[in-house]
């Protein structure tokens, strides 16, 4: 069987568990050389101590397949320690080609139950912690294209259904799922010109982060997701970018996003008064979707 991804270099954030254990091993055996970020903590964020770290234990899954990967523990929302990540895949397997941002963890609250620290945490996390990875990797394939050397360089972000039609009881994880997205946008308009493409994936199934929140009994496998992903990291997935894909076992949907509905044009200002029955008029050519319960 044809290895899609021989000779490329990939980091993977959040990969000791779950959704990014799983990309980290698919990645790995379609051929990347793979640095398989995990802070190692717990769902909340805490520290858990384990004896062999959650990344080590995936590079030692790789390795036994006869892949190859090496551990990295930094916490990828820390802006050094994320460029350091991306130093030791040049470092040590000789460049950069895939980023995959998958790392984060939840603190669900009520909106109006939510503290600062808990908002702070979580947006840090998902929001900061795409951000950070993506500016030092894209900081090097442009220096790259400038030098001559321009990549086929992937990055693959990890939004969710929360974040594209809201969740109940997950403003700021929802919130930072919808920033995601709309960062996904963006680099991919502005890193185009050096070759990189810049894609997300929402991914639903059965992980630590959905497990006791509602029922996952029904939910697909991590691993589900994880042919996608590698696709996307692929050379071949060059004209494919901006985009985000909803995974849901072998459902694959491409969401629209933010496009523009139904419009009115009175060619002047409108007054407070009309206000009402006009925009109902074009609101109800155009029903929001329902919000989702847990993504």
């Amino acid at each position: 069987m044809t290895k899609i991804l021989d000779g490329r270099v990939a980091v993977v954030t959040g990969a000791g568990r779950g959704i990014g254990r799983a990309h980290a091993l698919e990645l790995a055996a379609q051929g990347a050389a793979v640095v398989v970020n995990d802070f190692g903590v717990s769902l909340s964020g805490e520290g858990e101590g384990d004896a062999a770290s959650p990344a080590e234990q995936v590079v030692a899954e790789i390795e036994a397949a006869g892949g190859r990967a090496v551990a990295n523990a930094a916490d990828v929302a820390d802006f050094d320690q994320a460029e350091a990540m991306v130093r030791q895949a040049i470092d040590t397997f000789g460049g950069l080609d895939v980023l995959v941002n998958n790392a984060g963890f939840v603190r669900d609250r009520m909106l109006v139950n939510t503290s600062e620290e808990e908002w702070d945490a979580v947006v840090r996390v998902h929001l900061k912690g795409h951000f950070a990875p993506l500016r030092h990797a894209g900081a090097y394939w442009r220096t790259e294209a400038k030098e001559g050397r321009r990549r086929a360089a992937r990055v693959i972000n990890t939004s969710s259904g929360a974040g594209l039609q809201g969740s109940i009881g997950q403003t700021t994880y929802s919130a930072a799922k919808a920033g995601i997205a709309g960062m996904t946008l963006v680099a991919a308009a502005e890193l185009g010109r050096y070759g990189v493409t810049v894609n997300a994936i929402a991914p639903v199934a059965r992980t630590r982060m959905t497990e006791g929140a509602f029922d996952t009994s029904a939910m697909p496998d991590p691993a589900d997701n994880s042919p996608v992903v590698a696709w996307l990291a692929s050379v071949d997935a060059g004209d494919v970018t901006g985009r985000v894909i909803e995974i849901e076992g072998g459902r694959v949907t491409v969401e629209n996003g933010w496009t523009h509905g139904p419009a009115a044009d009175l060619g002047r200002r409108w007054e407070s008064a009309e206000v009402g029955d006009r925009l109902r008029a074009l609101l109800a050519q155009a029903p929001r979707p329902e919000p989702v319960y847990g993504a």
